[in-house]
């Protein structure tokens, strides 16, 4: 039994997380769980929700634009995760050093991280503009032809790619930065002692210890870009001719533009599941090859 003082701590702790945690509830939790009846039901937000069973989990099966969708998606994230992985890692590595005004090259390639997504969208597609873009530009200069970017459906998604990476790369530096600073110095002296050089270091010192870090990107990573959007809806709509069409899109257009906010929610929770079992499957590796010294 909780007696009287018991009572008190568990109150005085309730009222102190109530400015957070009603807004949780209501704006979130409560949503959610509207969100999985909704999906049992066709609704056009005018009328009363009508009950359908399982109608709109079976139309996704045979929904075309949905599984083409969800292609774009996984490839999106295919192309970007080596790209802000890789990069930001060598960036990383890079600022990892005790040089001059290192502090303002690693405050400048974070800014973008900070940046609006509209904006960098907006600009990435003013630099990739096929007729007077800067990126055709100077690709002119050496005698490439630059390719037609976000209005070809075979480069609109690699246009893409390439603005997402760019913005996105100043985090995952910050993120091996933070796991480079938390290696010990006595580790690489051991190892220059017994000969080892940088190639070695890195290989058998630094990555190994970074694989918690690494865990962490690549985990929030597709998590995050699962759910790509806004980036999309910018540059492309989802365009041109559906090269760019991605899950997140699809259900903000069947909610909102088409009115079937059942079908919508169907989409959600099947998302949902897509990155739940990515997780999972990560998290069961992760004991193969992460390290935690």
């Amino acid at each position: 039994m909780v007696g009287q003082r018991g009572w008190r701590f568990r109150l005085i702790v309730a009222l102190f997380l109530a400015p957070s945690l009603i807004p949780l509830i209501m704006f979130l939790i409560v949503p959610m769980l509207a969100s999985v009846g909704l999906s049992f039901a066709s609704w056009d937000l005018l009328t009363h929700p009508r009950w359908v069973g399982t109608a709109n989990y079976r139309g996704l099966v045979h929904d075309g634009e949905f599984h083409a969708a969800l292609l774009h998606t996984l490839y999106f994230v295919a192309g970007y995760l080596p790209l802000v992985f890789c990069g930001g890692l060598l960036l990383a590595l890079a600022l990892h050093q005790r040089l001059k005004g290192v502090a303002w090259l690693r405050t400048l390639y974070f800014l973008p991280v900070v940046t609006s997504w509209v904006v960098v969208a907006l600009v990435w597609k003013w630099l990739l503009n096929p007729q007077y873009g800067i990126v055709n530009r100077l690709l002119g200069f050496v005698g490439v032809q630059g390719p037609g970017w976000w209005l070809d459906p075979h480069w609109a998604m690699p246009s893409i790619i390439l603005a997402s990476a760019w913005k996105d790369i100043g985090f995952t530096m910050v993120i091996f930065l933070a796991g480079l600073q938390a290696i010990p110095e006595e580790y690489y002296e051991a190892a220059s002692l017994d000969g080892a050089g940088r190639w070695s270091r890195f290989r058998n010192i630094t990555f190994p210890l970074l694989s918690p870090a690494s865990f962490f990107v690549v985990v929030i990573s597709l998590i995050n870009n699962v759910q790509v959007f806004d980036q999309v809806w910018v540059m492309t709509q989802g365009g041109p001719a559906g090269s760019t069409s991605v899950v997140v899109q699809q259900i903000v257009q069947n909610a909102f533009s088409f009115g079937r906010m059942g079908y919508a929610a169907a989409m959600s929770w099947v998302l949902f599941g897509v990155i739940l079992v990515i997780t999972v499957v990560q998290l069961r590796l992760q004991k193969r090859w992460v390290v935690y010294a």
